[in-house]
């Protein structure tokens, strides 16, 4: 757990992520990656010399095989963290009204916008995402290789539409750490009930990622590596002013 605060902690105070006074909404999905991410910034309230408020939020998809937030709700009040589940019925505007095709993009972009909103209702001015390391190299790939962009999600952004900043801070944190925190917490991790999952253009690009990385060792830090000194999407510096779609 040291070592994943540790690269929190470095990416928190190289893009400035918190603030004295800050109310951060964590997105909780149940899966490890939220989790431990809430695990942490509760814990680092201890010692983060600037003092910060956390929450944890839930946007309950309406899928059948929904998660068991009781599970988590008993963690939150372990950690001494508000926690509220907001019911939605996206599930059904995806897969049922709208039938999309490649349903990711649309519910990863209500998904946020729900979030977004939900956390300003909760009076929070930051929300907080359990996006890694692994996670950024996977979505470079995305975005060059089906978009035919060199871009990527930001450690740090300001909407200026909804006023809430989103962060980041497992952004410079592998996966391998992240999970390795799940697991020795034994964290109360959910299986998601998407019938996406494990079948995304999020997945194959983790796959071809590892199959890459056989013959290109540290391949995922690579691409951070130049996402920073070209300063790709405010990652060599802290992106002042800079939106992002809600």
């Amino acid at each position: 757990m040291q070592k994943l605060m540790s690269r929190m902690r470095a990416a928190m105070e190289k893009y400035d992520m918190i603030e004295d006074g800050d109310r951060v909404a964590v997105g909780i999905s149940g899966g490890k990656d939220s989790l431990a991410l809430l695990v942490c910034l509760a814990e680092m309230r201890r010692f983060y010399p600037k003092r910060y408020e956390v929450v944890a939020l839930t946007l309950d998809m309406g899928f059948e095989n929904g998660g068991d937030w009781e599970q988590i709700r008993k963690l939150c009040a372990q950690y001494n963290v508000e926690y509220t589940v907001k019911q939605t019925e996206l599930s059904k505007v995806i897969f049922e009204y709208r039938k999309e095709s490649n349903p990711c993009s649309l519910c990863a972009k209500m998904r946020r916008g729900s979030l977004h909103d939900a956390a300003k209702e909760l009076g929070c001015n930051k929300l907080a995402l359990g996006h890694h390391l692994d996670d950024a190299a996977e979505t470079f790939m995305m975005n060059l290789l089906s978009g035919g962009r060199i871009d990527c999600f930001r450690p740090l952004t300001y909407l200026s539409r909804k006023d809430i900043f989103v962060i980041r801070p497992m952004v410079l944190a592998r996966e391998g750490a992240v999970a390795s925190v799940a697991d020795r917490l034994q964290l109360p991790v959910q299986k998601s009930g998407c019938p996406m999952d494990g079948h995304s253009e999020r997945e194959k690009m983790k796959q071809l990622l590892n199959t890459l990385e056989t013959e290109y060792p540290h391949l995922r830090e690579k691409i951070i590596g130049a996402l920073e000194r070209g300063n790709i999407a405010g990652w060599g510096e802290i992106p002042v002013g800079q939106n992002e779609d809600t």
